[in-house]
């Protein structure tokens, strides 16, 4: 919604895909973004993550983009570890940094 231009104050993404066939254009992004991203995260490999940073560095967007080391994918989820699968793990430091900086983006954006 925010790479479409929707009327939006904020967005925050936890460990969400990132790659896209519809990047954002120059100008049309409105809302402030904060993407939180596993830098362990072989679901979102940091190419992905670099492509979005130059995509919306080129946008012009209002955006952040936070890594967080040794995080995997799921980082956010206390159950993420019990699905077998090597690429979800929890991440009690991830889930709870992550958590407070979406915090502090929508205290600013929804004052």
């Amino acid at each position: 919604l925010a790479r479409a231009g929707t009327d939006l104050k904020g967005v925050a993404s936890f460990h969400g895909a990132l790659s896209t066939e519809h990047p954002a254009e120059q100008g049309k992004v409105r809302a402030r973004v904060l993407i939180m991203t596993g830098a362990a995260d072989p679901f979102v490999p940091e190419e992905q993550v670099a492509a979005a940073d130059s995509e919306f560095k080129a946008a012009g967007a209002n955006y952040q983009i936070i890594r967080y080391p040794g995080a995997k994918h799921g980082f956010t989820n206390p159950d993420a570890g019990t699905y077998g699968m090597p690429a979800l793990a929890y991440n009690a430091t991830a889930d709870k940094q992550s958590w407070a900086a979406m915090l502090k983006m929508f205290k600013v954006v929804l004052k």
